[in-house]
């Protein structure tokens, strides 16, 4: 996957004034929502209870924490470049706070602002690299994955974090997970239906209107899609092109912390494993975002509706008894048409 690829939208055609949308111009736009729509109406007729409130949340939970590292990662490609240490992040921070409550017995405050500031002190190395050291995106964030996974594991000599969990040096930790923290994870809210809607649901919706808003209709967000479609004219008109660099992968890296928030919130404890596939979903919503309404460039409403598309695919086809070894495979085989749809058409019409 090529950064240089991921930043520069292709062109869309826009039709004449008073023009009719072609059929192709329709479709490039309302494809996807319409393949979205078409997925719901087949998995609620085929499965039984798919069309229930409570499987919409479900859905909803299933995702809130990849939509959320999906968002961190738009922010990147939206300056043309492209951060693979989300997943890592969001595991680091979620041992973080597992072992800053449960060892070092401090409160939920602490827990999250010790998040908090891994995501943004990474974001920041990540960004420095890439601009000043001039190290490729993909490499660096891939060599930053990689150091995270390994030094995550360093404390508890690649041990989980449980309370009553037995250390290295064969102390017992005598620390919990707070209350209050906990509920970042499972707390659920009263809307029309009691206890329906979790917290980390509600999260996903207050990042993704937040970052959409300040892409959309903030100076700042549009300098950084300038900068992402042509960075040397940016630079010739005078933006401090590094530093909305190194600022989309601060983004991104608080973004990934407040997904390993939520994930250590919902497991109660410091799962080594749980973030395996936080990459792969997160990236698959941010690139199944560029065929929603035919954008074909990062955008935050379109890795939502990525991050939607996955979980209502990956939930229809759990409750349809696909065996699990083949939904990495769908998932991916969908990405790939919707990517090779959207890119070919607006090609085509942009000749």
């Amino acid at each position: 996957m090529s950064s240089d690829l991921v930043g520069k939208p292709v062109t869309e055609a826009q039709p004449s004034g008073g023009a009719r949308l072609s059929l192709r111009e329709l479709a490039i736009r309302y494809g996807f929502l319409l393949l979205l729509a078409g997925l719901i109406v087949f998995f609620s007729l085929a499965t039984r209870g798919f069309a229930s409130p409570q499987a919409a949340v479900f859905i909803l939970q299933s995702v809130s924490i990849t939509g959320i590292l999906a968002l961190g990662v738009t922010a990147t490609m939206v300056v043309g470049g492209f951060d693979l240490s989300i997943g890592s992040i969001a595991t680091s921070a979620m041992m973080a706070a597992a072992y800053v409550m449960v060892v070092m017995e401090q409160n939920a405050l602490v827990a999250v602002l010790v998040c908090l500031a891994i995501g943004a002190l990474v974001g920041l190395i990540n960004g420095l690299i890439i601009c000043y050291m001039r190290v490729p995106d993909l490499l660096a964030t891939l060599g930053m994955m990689f150091l995270l996974i390994g030094l995550q594991r360093i404390p508890t000599e690649g041990r989980s974090i449980a309370a009553g969990m037995t250390m290295p040096d064969g102390s017992t930790a005598a620390g919990t997970f707070s209350a209050n923290f906990l509920a970042l994870g499972r707390h659920r809210f009263d809307f029309f239906i009691p206890d329906l809607v979790p917290a980390s649901v509600v999260v996903l919706i207050v990042l993704a209107v937040l970052i959409w808003f300040f892409l959309e209709y903030t100076r700042f967000g549009r300098m950084m899609y300038a900068v992402g479609s042509n960075a040397r004219a940016a630079e010739f008109a005078g933006a401090p092109v590094k530093a909305y660099k190194i600022w989309a992968y601060v983004i991104s890296g608080i973004f990934s912390s407040i997904g390993g928030i939520l994930l250590a919130a919902r497991l109660g404890r410091g799962d080594i494993a749980s973030g395996n596939n936080l990459l792969l979903d997160a990236v698959a919503a941010a690139l199944i975002g560029f065929a929603v309404l035919g954008a074909a460039k990062p955008n935050a409403f379109g890795t939502a509706i990525g991050a939607l598309f996955v979980g209502v695919l990956l939930q229809g086809l759990t409750m349809m008894n696909v065996p699990y070894y083949t939904q990495d495979f769908v998932k991916g085989a969908v990405l790939v048409i919707a990517l090779v749809f959207t890119f070919s058409l607006l090609g085509r019409n942009a000749r």
